[in-house]
C-alpha cells in the first residue's frame, strides 16, 4: 500500500484540486493522511465537505496540529502511515491519474532504487528531470519532494525540521549518504500551481549573472546551509 501524506497550510481554496488528483489515481491501493499544519482558514471544513461526497474504500485520516512547518507536518504524517511506500504530496500539486502506478512500477522494476521521481510542470513551465546522478545531486537540487519512497529506506530521523529551504534536497542527500539512490521516470506525473513554495523561481542565468538580487542571495545562503550540513563546501 502507498501512504500519501499531504501537509496543508492555509490552502482551503485549492485543497480540493489536490484531493481530486489523488482520488483519480489508477492505482487504488493507497491511504491518504492530511496534516493540517495550523491553518487559519477553513481547511478542515473543505476536507469534510469533500470527503462526505467522496465514494471510496480508501482510508483517509485528517490530523490537526499547531503550525510547525512542512517538515514537521510530513514527519507527523509518516508516523501515522501504514503503507510500504510513502509519497509526500504538496498541497499545491495535482497528480496525473497514472502517477502512483508508474512510480510504483518503477520501483518494482528497479529494486536497487529507494525512490522514484519524475518531471513536472510548475504552471506552464516544464521542470524536466534527469537520470539519477549522485555527483550532480551533491552540487544542485534537481529532484522534487514528490517522489515515491520505499518505507524501509526512509530515514529514521525523517525530514529535518530545522531546514527552511531545499528540504527535499536535504532529504535526498541524507539518503545518498546512507547508500540510497533514486530512479528517474522520464514523464510528467504532476503539476504544481504557481505562487507556492517555488514562486521565486528565476531563469538559471540569473543565479550567475545577477548575484545582487535579493532572491539570488537568499538562494545562495540556503544552498550554503545544505552544503555545510552535508560537508559539500
Amino acid at each position: 500500500m502507498i501512504s500519501i501524506i499531504l501537509p496543508v497550510y492555509n490552502r482551503a481554496k485549492i485543497l480540493t484540486a489536490a484531493l481530486r488528483g489523488i482520488a483519480a489515481q489508477t492505482e487504488t491501493d493507497f491511504e491518504v493522511i492530511i496534516v493540517n499544519d495550523g491553518s487559519t482558514d477553513n481547511v478542515e471544513k473543505v476536507f469534510s465537505d469533500y470527503y462526505q461526497k467522496l465514494k471510496t474504500n480508501n482510508h483517509y485520516l485528517f490530523i490537526n496540529q499547531t503550525n510547525q512547518g512542512a517538515p514537521a507536518a510530513r514527519n507527523r504524517g509518516a508516523r501515522e502511515a501504514q503503507g510500504e511506500y510513502l509519497l509526500f504530496c504538496d498541497d499545491d500539486a495535482t497528480l496525473k491519474p497514472e502517477a502512483l502506478s508508474k512510480m510504483r512500477q518503477a520501483l518494482k522494476d528497479n529494486p536497487q532504487a529507494s525512490y522514484a521521481y519524475s518531471s513536472f510542470y510548475w504552471g506552464r513551465k516544464l521542470f524536466k528531470g534527469q537520470a539519477f546522478d549522485p555527483d550532480k545531486l551533491k552540487k544542485t537540487p534537481y529532484i522534487h519532494t514528490m517522489a515515491l519512497i520505499r518505507r524501509t529506506d526512509f530515514p529514521a530521523t525523517g525530514w529535518d525540521e530545522s531546514i527552511k529551504k531545499f528540504q527535499d534536497w536535504d532529504l535526498w542527500l541524507t539518503m545518498l549518504e546512507a547508500g540510497k539512490v533514486g530512479v528517474f521516470i522520464p514523464e510528467v506525473l504532476f503539476t504544481v500551481r504557481t505562487g507556492g513554495t517555488i514562486s521565486s523561481w528565476l531563469p538559471s542565468f540569473a543565479y550567475k549573472l545577477l548575484p545582487f538580487l535579493p532572491t539570488v542571495k537568499k538562494y545562495q545562503q540556503a544552498m550554503k546551509i545544505i552544503k555545510e550540513k552535508h560537508g559539500l563546501l
